[in-house]
């Protein structure tokens, strides 16, 4: 449990650091979903710009089975190595974007 308490923690924090990098656009807004009880984890945007609707999840993440699951990520930064320089060990990081089959080939957990 207090594996799960600390992974849930971490995973808050960085979407929270990275929603502070924010939108350089006040018309669009950095909105954080957290789902602790089911530990489903979202950064998303939404808002306009130049009249155009801006909505999208930037980062999703989950925990499932004492592993952190990267399912997107729409940023710049490399989510799981983020997370492993954060003290979470690599095998309970999941690159849940690539198939099962390619996760074998990176330093991450297959699932």
């Amino acid at each position: 449990m207090a594996k799960l308490t600390e992974y849930r923690e971490k995973v808050q924090n960085l979407l929270t650091e990275l929603a502070n990098y924010g939108s350089s656009d006040h018309e669009v807004e950095s909105q954080l979903i957290f789902d602790t009880e089911r530990d489903h984890y979202q950064l998303a945007h939404v808002g306009w710009r130049n009249k155009r609707r801006i909505y999208g999840c930037v980062v999703h993440l989950d925990i499932k089975d004492d592993k952190i699951w990267v399912q997107h990520n729409g940023t710049e930064f490399d989510i799981a190595i983020r997370l492993a320089e954060m003290g979470i060990p690599k095998q309970d990081i999941v690159n849940g974007f690539h198939s099962s089959y390619m996760r074998q080939f990176t330093e991450f957990a297959v699932g």
